[in-house]
């Protein structure tokens, strides 16, 4: 069954708050062979003008994922996540997420459509400080293959 087109626009509360950890910061960066040291080293992200260490910008993931997980969680979204494939993604930076950082998520449908017959959904999770400074977006294509 086609996805509703009546879903965009369609907003969820803001998740709990993530707080950023140093040492999430350097797992991460290893587990992706990022080498800067202002990942892992306060004194060189501050020789830099950080306040503290900053993560590798596919970091802003770990923090996503989970507050778009309320869009296949909606019984009004309808989506098989047996027949998902993530199709792409994005970030964009309004500045890099930083040890100590609480952050929460806020998750919009920005797009649904069909395209032989397989249902596109497009998300967008805007990511802030909890006092709402704005540190980045997160754009997501999820493909649900043979449905449409």
């Amino acid at each position: 069954m086609a996805l509703d087109a009546g879903l965009v626009g369609r907003s969820y509360p803001p998740s709990a708050v993530y707080e950023v950890a140093r040492a999430k910061i350097a797992e991460f960066a290893a587990a992706v062979g990022a080498t800067d040291p202002a990942h892992t080293d306060a004194e060189a992200a501050r020789a830099l003008g950080h306040p503290d260490v900053i993560a590798p910008p596919t970091f802003a993931i770990v923090v996503t994922m989970g507050a778009a997980d309320v869009v296949i969680a909606d019984p009004d979204v309808a989506l098989d996540y047996s027949r998902v494939v993530h199709g792409e993604q994005r970030f964009t930076h309004a500045r890099p997420i930083r040890a100590g950082d609480r952050l929460v998520s806020t998750t919009t449908i920005e797009a649904v459509r069909s395209v032989a017959g397989n249902d596109m959904l497009t998300t967008r999770v805007d990511v802030a400080t909890e006092d709402g400074e704005a540190v980045c977006t997160a754009t997501s294509l999820l493909v649900a293959r043979g449905t449409a």
